[in-house]
């Protein structure tokens, strides 16, 4: 009972984040000190179209979550474009990055970058991740969040890194970050809540995708996650 009171209060959470998304965009759309220029336009109807469809997801979620704990979990895998998904993703951040004063930037290497995955679990997972740079971002300062692709030397996997300049963790809490219901504490705030199945749940979706996740921080000057998949091989079924 209380591992499942846990969950629900981290998806509680978690369905807050696109409302305050939709939320915002509502308020800029209703603000008439903000230029309603054609392209804002199109970029705050667009935030919202993909922060709806994002809470969509995240109530599948709740209704697959079960599955993983029976070890039965059912993935829909389609081809995706990593380049483009992580594009699309940053440009759904966009709005609540841009409204702390910083900026996604994007460093596109990887040339193979077709993948196999289950895309409202890999969409999850990587949301999670830009989640959390803009979550645990220092007080009062700009957000800057860097996001890479790349193949590896040997061609067979393909990569990416989601990098930002927020709070950091102490190196002893890093390889904790993955357990199930870990909280690195974050002094007082209260802001912040959940119970830490995010990254348990990245976890999980990554390593069920034959990928791996490793995290880079330092306390202070930001976090860096780094994810390494397989490339989809033409055979793929």
């Amino acid at each position: 009972t209380e591992i499942k009171n846990d969950f629900i209060n981290n998806m509680t959470h978690e369905l807050k984040t696109p409302i305050s998304s939709i939320s915002l965009a509502a308020q800029m759309i209703n603000d008439d000190s903000v230029p309603k220029t054609p392209a804002m336009q199109k970029h705050l109807g667009t935030v919202i179209a993909d922060e709806s469809r994002r809470l969509r997801f995240l109530v599948e979620k709740v209704l697959q979550m079960s599955m993983f704990d029976r070890k039965t979990a059912s993935f829909k895998k389609k081809e995706l474009d990593l380049n483009e998904l992580l594009e699309q993703i940053a440009s759904t951040f966009s709005l609540r990055v841009e409204h702390t004063g910083g900026k996604i930037y994007m460093q596109v290497e990887a040339v193979d970058s077709a993948i196999y995955v289950d895309e409202v679990h890999f969409q999850n997972a990587i949301t999670n991740l830009m989640d959390n740079a803009v979550k645990y971002r220092k007080p009062n300062e700009p957000v800057n969040i860097k996001i890479c692709t790349w193949n590896d030397e040997d061609g067979k996997r393909l990569c990416f890194s989601i990098a930002d300049n927020g709070v950091g963790i102490k190196r002893e809490n890093v390889k904790k970050i993955f357990d199930k219901f870990y909280r690195v504490h974050t002094g007082n705030v209260h802001d912040v809540k959940g119970f830490g199945l995010g990254l348990a749940y990245v976890k999980k979706i990554i390593n069920l995708h034959d990928g791996t996740i490793r995290c880079e921080s330092d306390l202070g000057k930001g976090t860096k996650f780094i994810v390494s998949l397989p490339v989809l091989q033409e055979n793929a079924n």
